[in-house]
């Protein structure tokens, strides 16, 4: 539905129930939705509110709003009333005005820019291991948000914190001091990532041995993970770090960089990107001043021990440690100052967090303790949670036997698209690159397809085989469809003009296809207002799926009107259009031929 005849709709209906029943129904009363496909029309208007003022059945109500907007609306050819619902025919010249005044424009599904900032934060990984599947979900997310908010109008700061200290950090760094041997990316072939990867597994596995041999010895599990030397090694390697010790600090710094190097190549993989990065090791200090801020105010208050405590009891919550009594940061401070520290940096309008959901707790007292210390930005602070996401048992093995690693998730899907691209036959005349290429495309355009379709509340089971199918709910099929489009395109030589040609009358299947196209706009204000790729994931995919009907009901190239034949081409072009562009917002290749 385009936005001219929705808002007519509306204004018209409103004139209509003053002139007949001389009464006044606000605007907000008036429900507009798409008419039910086992329905005749396009439009469908709610009549259920209007009773009241009529004084009629709902029936008899729809027939007198349906008498009055026909012979007052030009774009209306007929309607049916169904119970309490008045269904909106639209005339074939409408379609057609449509198409020629505003799909195939340039312009159309463009947004002026609109002047607010807006900061998404994502990803924000460990540098104590590689990424893996729960990253994967939240990096799609973060970048097809940010991606779609562009489109929206918003100047985007796309910014990732990465966590590269702490004690989980000094556990891989002491465990390859201890038993690396000198082992290097350079040496072993092993991503960087992937190799500071190893030796936390390496801690993990020695540290339990320790906790067994200690409790043999008689103490408790409790006493045996305190006292295991390697947990105390790690401890003093992070006071020695936080000391600011040369040889810690540098051992910190080439094993971080081999981490960097690491991830680089897999955000490179999955095509993401940054335009800011934070590092904890710069930021964990900060937070500090505001707590002394919230104290001067009586927004937080100290206990015997020197803690610093605020008591959100009466928000539902409880009271939250904010600084421990030695003055050392939790969590919760570092955020406070980080918070502050961008806001202060970008002057952003809103700032999105994409975090998964079992933060829930975290982010609430994080903004609720911003806006009681009166941060007037904290009301643009949203944190968008996610669910897990699971696999099939036995469908994947991961490097270490616990997650699931990013880098062998997307080789298996680009392995998975060859296999199943070479079964069905869809890479002849393709050369050796262009099908590496080709299966590049279609692999993780199925993997991020199935994680960005379902809405990101949602815990979801992504199966890699589901996923790489050319029919059905996928990424494939809706690429499949835009290459038999461009297809299509090249056969006829075509080319858009600035006015499609007028056929005599439109089938239903090009009505349908209009109809669809002309959502786009309201997708991505949609999809933007509520951070949802989902939305988009799922109208590409109508899109795909109506183009396909109307692909095999209809003659397009031997149409033997040439003003159809014209007509019909100038949709099949705004439609691959418009599934390059919606794929693109998801951060999806679309592919000119398969």
């Amino acid at each position: 539905m385009a936005y001219s005849i929705q808002q007519t709709l509306i204004t018209q209906t409103v004139r209509a129930v003053k002139d007949l029943y001389g009464a006044d129904l606000p605007d907000s009363q008036v429900t507009l939705q798409e008419t039910r496909k086992e329905f005749e029309g396009h439009i469908t208007i709610v009549i259920f509110p209007v009773t009241r003022f009529s004084k009629k059945s709902p029936e008899q109500t729809g027939a007198d709003i349906g008498d009055w907007l026909q012979a007052n609306l030009q774009e209306i050819a007929g309607y049916n009333v169904i119970k309490g619902f008045l269904n909106i025919s639209l005339s074939d010249e409408y379609w057609i005005s449509l198409v020629n005044n505003s799909l195939i424009k340039p312009e159309f599904g463009r947004f002026a820019a609109n002047g607010k900032k807006l900061m998404v934060e994502y990803s924000s990984p460990n540098t104590n291991k590689p990424l893996h599947l729960g990253h994967i979900r939240n990096n799609l997310l973060g970048f097809s948000v940010a991606e779609i908010l562009k489109a929206y109008g918003y100047d985007v700061v796309k910014a990732n914190l990465v966590n590269d200290r702490g004690i989980h950090i000094c556990k891989s760094m002491l465990a390859w001091q201890l038993f690396g041997n000198g082992e290097t990316p350079a040496n072993t072939g092993l991503k960087g990532d992937h190799l500071v990867g190893k030796y936390y597994v390496v801690f993990d596995k020695a540290y339990k041995k320790e906790i067994e041999a200690l409790r043999e010895a008689g103490q408790t599990e409790e006493e045996a993970k305190k006292n295991a030397p390697l947990i105390k090694q790690a401890q003093l390697m992070l006071q020695q770090w936080e000391a600011g010790d040369d040889d810690v600090i540098n051992l910190w710094k080439t094993m971080n960089g081999w981490v960097y190097d690491g991830f680089e190549k897999t955000y490179k993989q999955l095509g993401v990107d940054f335009d800011k990065y934070y590092y904890e090791s710069n930021t964990y200090l900060l937070g500090k001043d505001i707590i002394q801020e919230g104290l001067t105010s009586g927004v937080f208050f100290q206990k015997e021990d020197k803690s610093v405590w605020i008591d959100l009891t009466d928000e539902g919550l409880d009271q939250k440690l904010v600084l421990r009594g030695d003055g050392t940061s939790v969590y919760i401070t570092q955020d406070l100052g980080t918070a502050q520290l961008k806001y202060d940096e970008f002057q952003m309008d809103e700032s999105i967090y994409v975090v998964g959901n079992e933060q829930d707790y975290h982010f609430k007292v994080l903004f609720l303790i911003l806006k009681k210390l009166g941060k007037t930005w904290a009301d643009g602070l949203f944190h968008l949670s996610y669910g897990m996401v699971d696999l099939p048992s036995g469908k994947m093995k991961s490097r270490e036997g616990t997650v699931v690693d990013a880098d062998d998730l997307m080789a298996e899907m680009v392995e998975t698209a060859k296999e199943r691209t070479e079964e069905l036959g869809k890479t002849a005349g393709l050369s050796e690159d262009e099908k590496a290429a080709l299966y590049y495309t279609i692999g993780m355009g199925a993997l991020k397809y199935f994680l960005l379709k379902v809405d990101p509340k949602k815990r979801l089971l992504f199966d890699p085989n589901e996923s790489v199918d050319f029919q059905g709910h996928t990424g494939p099929f809706i690429q499949y469809t835009h290459a038999r489009i461009k297809s299509v395109l090249r056969k006829a030589e075509f080319e858009v003009t600035a006015a499609a040609t007028i056929p005599a009358q439109l089938s239903a299947y090009e009505q349908d296809l209009i109809q669809v196209l002309s959502s786009y706009p309201q997708i991505i204000e949609a999809a933007a207002s509520e951070f949802s790729p989902a939305q988009m994931a799922n109208y590409v995919y109508e899109v795909a799926k109506t183009y396909n009907k109307f692909y095999h009901e209809e003659t397009i190239l031997k149409a033997e009107d040439q003003d159809v034949k014209t007509f019909r081409l100038h949709l099949s072009a705004v439609a691959a259009r418009i599934i390059a562009e919606s794929m693109g917002l998801l951060g999806i290749q679309v592919p000119e031929r398969m």
